[in-house]
Parts: structure tokens; C-alpha cells; sequence
């Protein structure tokens, strides 16, 4: 859970430092005053868009640092151990700036990241429900993703999609195949001739540097051999060959030892050369020894040679390049080794449809399942938001009626209907209901699939707009009652929701005398400071003793005892 936030020079706000508790959460304030500027804050934070307009004005930079309790959460350290960005077991510190120059830094645990990262961290830890969140559930798209969310399928989801694309790309490449068919027999004796030309030359890049190294050696044999012979001249076969000489001072001076023992140390150093000497004349007469002045050699090294440029010139590469281009050739080959009738390709795509067929089945029975589960959840808090005998219903509608196609999302689209009044049929969500309709079976909608959601801290945004009296104070309880399995924080303008919350915060803006402007405050209200607050928002400018005792009446209510 979010258990501390930092926010400087950001927007409106120099500095503040919140910390938080789990539970129910609410955050109040007038108009402007700036309420959503901690969810466009921690926004920013899990990698929202950073402008610079988002710096508070004459500043250089703004920096947002929540820290979260991820003790609970063993996937987001997991997810942490796989990035390589630990930090203490169980804590998760993020930090975003931006500078004036439009500049980003990102860092989770003190490690720089990339924006992507920021995201796939924030979608373990916060959801965030905004207050327009109501008028994007018309569309077919949210209603799908809501429905999966619900029922678990994001994993499946991705495995139908994925088989979708496979399988479509092997149909693609079938119909191109059923048009070029001719072209491709074309290309496949092509590469047959070529991979066997290439094949038979019988080459590698081994062969061709040995090739180079014996070309050289035979090309220059005269001269090798006439440096071995009198090489072996000077040092051994001469009448003032070295060794003998060297032979005839080590004779002298061994004599000379049993004079002066001083010349043992240059004696032996003497002694040691004439054998590394001699061993010098045995390597030359060895490689003497293997020279062959045969033409025929030569001769057959450079045909081979010769046949080797030969057939890269034809190809235009270079020699060593020959091996790699004769694997390009076979793989292309496999690639076009099916039959003339196209059947390993037809055999292909009907393997493909058919493991899409598996898991998009898979996906339809558990979308049945969850429809069923959900729609009866969302009736039954209709009955509690002022739409009592309403019906809530999800309808599968096949995305091909004669069920043999599908799409990447699945067999089925996801449509809401509801009926709003007993005995009326169900209709579709946009037809229906109006705007405060709308409003509270978003609502609704939302508590119930964020209570099978894996991040520990939700926020709602003023989804509370449109409904009031009684229906605002059922979804007060309804948030407060969510707050207890989840840290639950709600910007909300009703004091029915704001007299359920746990904590209470406070949003204000005052103006900055010395340097123009204004400046938002957050702060935690204390239980005097509630009722102050919770008679502002039921009274007005106006407080009077009346709406002060409303105040406490509704805080003792709702368990919050002033």
C-alpha cells in the first residue's frame, strides 16, 4: 500500500508530506482547490506524461517520491528481483523528475528505469478509477476488458490474441502462396541448383585461409630453400661454422676452469646457446625436409583457388562468405519445402486454427461464467442505488454467427444491457441509462471488480458525481466497506462519502503575498477539523451550529466518532 507521498513544486503545491494508513481514505475540498493534483501526481509518478507545465511556476523542476509497503505483495518482489531493482524487501520507493528543460528521470529503489518499467510497477501497486471512468463503460472495448479483469483472463487474453495472429499470418502466407504458387516452384528449382552448386564446391572458411597460407609457401619455394641451405651453411656445415666454432671456445675454456672458476658463469651460459644452437639446425633440416618442389602442387592449389572466386564472383561476395550464403539458401528452401499442393502449409494454418479454437473456447466458458457472476452482483447493488427492480445483464454476442471465424479478442463480443425499471426489458448500456443512471452503475461496476484486483491501493476520482442523499451515503459504505481488505482513497465532494472515511484529508488554497500566485496545502484533519470540514460541504460558506450537529451526527453514523 502507498504509505508515504512527496510532492514539490508541482503545479500548485511547493511541498508536501503525506503519509497514509491503510483503510478508507477521503480527500476533500473547494473548488480549484486542487484535490486531483494527488492523483495527477502519483500518476506522474507510475509513469504518466510529464510536461512542464506541470512545474510549479518559477521553479526548475518538479519531484514526485511515493513509497509503498510491498511486504504483502509478493509479486511486485518478484517483479522487482527480475528487473534487478531491490531495495529493502519490503518497500518499493519511486521517484520521478522533470525539469524545466522537459527533461525525465524515473528511479524505483534508487536504480534509474525507463518510463515502461515506472508502468509495469504502478500496475502492481495503485488502480486508479478517474471520474470519467463512467462514460468510457459505453464503450464495447472497456466493457470486454472490465469483464476479463473480473474473471482473471488477462494471461488467456494474450494467449488468444497471440494464437489469433499466428494463425492469420499462416492463412496470409497460404493465400499468397495459393497466387504465386508458379513462381514458387520457379524459386524452389533455383535454389535446389544453387545450394547444390554451392554444396558440391565443398568449402569452408577454414580451407580457404589454409588454402592462402599453402599458396604463399609454394609460390616462394626457390627462396625458402635457398635461405634453409645456407642458413644450415653458416651454422653447421662450413669449415667456420658456427656450432664448430662455438665448440672449439668451449673447449678452451673448460680447460681454463681448473685456472680460474670465475668463467664457470660464462661457460655455462656458452653451453646453453650451443644446444639451443643445435636444436635450431634440426628444426631447418626438418622443414628442409618437408619443402616439396613438386609444380603439381602448386598448380592444383591455385585451380582450387581459382574455382573458389570463380563462384563467389558469380554471387558477388567475398570467398569466406560462401558457407553463410549457402545457409541462407536452405532456409529459404525449407521455407518453400512444401509440397506443390500447398498441403504443409494447409496443414499448418489448420493446426493454428485449431489451438485458437482451444483457447478462445476456453475463453468464452470462463467469460460465461464471470458474465453470470458479475451481472447478478451489479443487480444487486442496483437495489441499493435508488434503481430498485433494476436488471443488470452481460450479453455474449458471437463476433461470427456462424461461429467459424473469431477474432484476436475471442469468439464473442461483450455488451452491458440494463433495464432500470422492473418489468422493462433489457437494453444496451447507451441506450438507457441516463447520466446519473450511468454514474452509479459505474460505480458499482467498479467496487465489485476492484475487489478481485491484485493492486493494494485504489483510488477513486469523484466517480460519487451525479448522485447525492441516501445512494451517497450507501456509496460511502460501499467504499469504506472495500477499504477493508484494500487501502481505498476517494476525492469526493459529498460529505455522505466523506463522513465513512478512516482519515480525512483536506485540500486548501491560499495566495503567495511575497511572490504573487497561489499555493495548494494537503492536510489531515483532526476530529474537531472533521466537523468543521463535513459542515462546509453539507452548509456552504455559511456554518451554523445546525449544520455542525449534522456533521456530527453523520460522523457518529458512520462509526467516526468526533
Amino acid at each position: 500500500m502507498l504509505v508515504h507521498l512527496t510532492i514539490r513544486d508541482f503545479v500548485i503545491v511547493d511541498l508536501a508530506e503525506l503519509t497514509f494508513k491503510s483503510g478508507f481514505t477521503v480527500l476533500t475540498g473547494e473548488t480549484g482547490a486542487g484535490k486531483s493534483i494527488l492523483i495527477d501526481a502519483l500518476m506522474l509518478a507510475l509513469g504518466g506524461r510529464g510536461e512542464i507545465g506541470q512545474i510549479r511556476h518559477r521553479c526548475e523542476r518538479a519531484e514526485i517520491i511515493a513509497e509503498f509497503d510491498i511486504s504483502a505483495l509478493p509479486v511486485m518482489q518478484n517483479w522487482l528481483q527480475e528487473q534487478d531493482l531491490q531495495g529493502d524487501p519490503n518497500a518499493c520507493l519511486i521517484r520521478r523528475i522533470v525539469d524545466i528543460n522537459g527533461r525525465s528521470r524515473s528511479f524505483i529503489n534508487g536504480h534509474s528505469v525507463t518510463l515502461q518499467q515506472l508502468r509495469a510497477a504502478g500496475e502492481y501497486l495503485v488502480d486508479i478509477h478517474g471520474q470519467h471512468a463512467h462514460q468510457s463503460l459505453l464503450r464495447n472495448d472497456t466493457q470486454r476488458q472490465l469483464l476479463d479483469g473480473y474473471a482473471g483472463n488477462e494471461k488467456l487474453v494474450k494467449e488468444v490474441a497471440a494464437a489469433y495472429q499466428r494463425w492469420q499470418q499462416l492463412y496470409q502466407q497460404l493465400v499468397i502462396w495459393q497466387q504465386n504458387s508458379a513462381q514458387f516452384l520457379q524459386e524452389r528449382a533455383q535454389l535446389d541448383w544453387k545450394i547444390q552448386e554451392i554444396s558440391t564446391l565443398n568449402f569452408s572458411p577454414e580451407e580457404w585461409q589454409q588454402l592462402q597460407t599453402d599458396h604463399n609457401r609454394l609460390t616462394h619455394m626457390a627462396s625458402l630453400l635457398e635461405t634453409i641451405e645456407s642458413s644450415l651453411a653458416v651454422l653447421s656445415e662450413n669449415e667456420l661454422a658456427v656450432l664448430e666454432q662455438l665448440r672449439m671456445v668451449l673447449a678452451r675454456l673448460h680447460q681454463s676452469l681448473d685456472i680460474d672458476h670465475d668463467l664457470k658463469s660464462p661457460y655455462d651460459l656458452l653451453e646453453s646457446a650451443q644446444v639451443q644452437l643445435q636444436e635450431a639446425v634440426y628444426e631447418l633440416k626438418h622443414y628442409q625436409q618437408s619443402l616439396d618442389l613438386d609444380p603439381q602442387s602448386l598448380h592444383v592449389v591455385e585451380e582450387r583457388i581459382t574455382a573458389i572466386h570463380a563462384l563467389a564472383r558469380k554471387y558477388r561476395i567475398l570467398p569466406e562468405a560462401l558457407p553463410e550464403l549457402l545457409l541462407e539458401l536452405t532456409q529459404r528452401l525449407q521455407t518453400l519445402s512444401n509440397d506443390t499442393d500447398g498441403i504443409g502449409l494447409t496443414e499448418a494454418v489448420s493446426a493454428a486454427k485449431h489451438a485458437y479454437d482451444k483457447l478462445a473456447n476456453k475463453l468464452s466458458s470462463k467469460r460465461r461464467e464471470a458474465a453470470a457472476k458479475l451481472a447478478q452482483q451489479v443487480t444487486e447493488a442496483m437495489q441499493t442505488l435508488a434503481m430498485a427492480g433494476g436488471c443488470f445483464d452481460i450479453v455474449l454476442n458471437p463476433v461470427d454467427p456462424d461461429g467459424a471465424q473469431g477474432g484476436m479478442h475471442g469468439l464473442e463480443q461483450v455488451e452491458f444491457k440494463v433495464s432500470t425499471h422492473k418489468n422493462l426489458p433489457t437494453r444496451p448500456l447507451a441506450k438507457v441509462a441516463s447520466g446519473g443512471e450511468l454514474s452509479r452503475i459505474s460505480l458499482a461496476i467498479q467496487v465489485i471488480t476492484s475487489q478481485v484486483g491484485t493492486a493494494p491501493t485504489l483510488i477513486f476520482d469523484e466517480v460519487d458525481a451525479g448522485i447525492g442523499g441516501r445512494v451517497a451515503e450507501i456509496v460511502g459504505k460501499l467504499l469504506r466497506q472495500l477499504g477493508k481488505t484494500r487501502q481505498v482513497f476517494c476525492i469526493t465532494h459529498l460529505a455522505q462519502v466523506a463522513s465513512m472515511g478512516e482519515q480525512h484529508w483536506q485540500v486548501s488554497k491560499a495566495a503567495q503575498s511575497n511572490i504573487g500566485g497561489v499555493v495548494s496545502a494537503i492536510r489531515l484533519l483532526t476530529e474537531q477539523e472533521r466537523v468543521e470540514e463535513i459542515a462546509r460541504m453539507l452548509g456552504g460558506m455559511k456554518i451554523t451550529d445546525t449544520t455542525r450537529q449534522h456533521a456530527i451526527e453523520m460522523l457518529q453514523g458512520s462509526g467516526s466518532t468526533p
